[in-house]
């Protein structure tokens, strides 16, 4: 990994759920939170996207839908961007 990884960041539980959301209201898919650790830290600043073009990979739904839903509304009230 050393010699083809050039940095990694690390993301909340939270932020894996409030980009799960997004993706989920936005786009309407279903994705499960590990599936969306991209997305996460680019939301989240963690990686430097701005006036960029960027791809993120989206996957899974394996997911549990009640499951999801309960851990939507744990979340604190702000936007799923966290803006």
């Amino acid at each position: 990994m050393r010699q083809n990884v050039d940095d990694m960041v690390t993301v909340s539980d939270d932020d894996l759920v409030h980009a799960m959301r997004f993706v989920w209201e936005r786009m309407k898919l279903v994705v499960e939170p590990t599936g969306v650790l991209g997305l996460a830290a680019a939301l989240r600043g963690k990686v430097d996207v701005a006036g960029r073009r960027v791809g993120v990979i989206l996957s899974g739904g394996n997911v549990d839908l009640a499951y999801a839903v309960e851990l939507f509304e744990r979340l604190p009230a702000e936007s799923a961007t966290g803006a």
